[in-house]
């Protein structure tokens, strides 16, 4: 495209794709069709969510070299909302001009939890000790050496997600059922919060960060249960939150979103736990709170637009819709009727038919001036919807 033509988006033959059509770019398309920007969605499942939201699907394997390829080929800018892509597609179309965001090389830094945690050691950013292992075989004979010891935190090194992939070893027998491959190790860190920040960044250099949150967790899923805006924490942690989560951004050189998870440990100090190259779950609550959503702002920052306001025009909690334990099968969300009559409260469905135990189902944003008070709703909210199945 010429420096004229550059800038039109909209109502143009401009084709912006997507690898990826589950929630996440299911709530992009929201935006592109607010500002009416034609959109492709590459996806491996004929009843991704994506699908109702976007002008072209298409069906493919996001990790088949071919598939990735040939769909970049017809788009001017690639994005993603799944990290777990085929990277080498990627490296070939931003060889041919092709302009993908984030760049394959952050990717190939993320996609890989060992790869990742090195890459903070490499570059003085602070996370949890960890040892990287070939295979989950030899994690026993380092224990056995004094090498790493009981509890830790186990990784798999690839294709991790919402809780899967990761799990808390106490003893021998944790160990036993873990899948063979490349893993990590982690120590196993004692914190008093878990924080993430969101950091935007366009092709100009232009980079703004959204407020810290505060997330808390389900004890047995290992998933946020509730993120919240802002953070209950002292001004100065969040000040630490922000500048380590700048430092990531700037070391890591995305282009668009990038959620930086870390732990605020009983010494206040934070430690980085893993990032996310794309809209996030910890960001859910800005549809509703923040002046410019996460989704509008990956849209600007992809097609290096001017950012948006990351301001929250008022307190924001966001409650995670997974699927109810011993239920699996069509999806039915259980007094959905009770929960619209609260205050403030929006839920969000993302379209999937089929439910299972802590799938991700939806997610319900409460807003208020008080965040005391958004916080009690959002725990009716919690206790009130349930998602079954028929």
């Amino acid at each position: 495209m010429s420096n004229k033509e550059s800038k039109n988006y909209f109502s143009s033959d401009f084709k912006l794709g997507i690898l990826g059509g589950g929630q996440l770019g299911k709530m992009l398309l929201y935006e592109t069709r607010k500002f009416d920007i034609y959109t492709k969605v590459l996806e491996a499942t004929e009843d991704a969510p994506s699908k109702i939201a976007c002008d072209e699907f298409v069906l493919g394997d996001l990790m088949d070299f071919d598939a990735v390829y040939n769909f970049g080929k017809q788009v001017d800018v690639l994005t993603i909302e799944i990290e777990n892509i085929n990277l080498d597609a990627l490296e070939k179309l931003e060889s041919e001009g092709v302009k993908v965001y984030p760049p394959s090389k952050t990717l190939r830094t993320i996609q890989n939890k060992a790869r990742q945690k090195l890459f903070y050691q490499d570059h003085n950013l602070p996370t949890a000790e960890f040892s990287r292992f070939a295979y989950a075989s030899e994690i026993k004979d380092s224990v056995d050496n004094g090498g790493i010891a009981f509890p830790f935190v186990w990784k798999a090194a690839q294709f991790g997600y919402d809780g899967q992939g990761v799990k808390v070893v106490r003893n021998f027998s944790d160990l036993e059922n873990l899948p063979k491959g490349e893993c990590i190790a982690e120590k196993m860190i004692p914190f008093k919060n878990e924080l993430a920040v969101i950091v935007v960044r366009n092709p100009s250099g232009a980079v703004v960060t959204y407020p810290v949150v505060e997330m808390e967790f389900h004890p047995e899923a290992n998933q946020v249960e509730y993120v919240i805006c802002p953070a209950r924490i002292d001004a100065k942690v969040a000040q630490k939150a922000t500048e380590i989560a700048l430092q990531v951004s700037e070391k890591m050189q995305h282009i668009g979103i990038l959620a930086v998870e870390m732990f605020q440990t009983h010494d206040d100090e934070i430690l980085i736990n893993e990032v996310a190259p794309r809209p996030h779950n910890s960001g859910h609550y800005s549809i509703e709170a923040s002046y410019t959503n996460q989704f509008e702002q990956h849209i600007r920052a992809i097609l290096d637009l001017p950012l948006g306001s990351t301001a929250s025009k008022v307190a924001g909690i966001m409650v995670n819709l997974v699927g109810a334990e011993g239920y699996s099968g069509a999806v039915v969300y259980e007094n959905m009727e009770a929960i619209l009559k609260l205050e403030g409260v929006t839920p969000h469905i993302y379209g999937k038919k089929q439910t299972r135990p802590f799938r991700k189902m939806g997610h319900v944003t409460i807003v208020n001036k008080d965040i005391t008070v958004a916080r009690k709703i959002a725990q009716e909210v919690k206790e009130t919807i349930k998602v079954i199945s028929e």
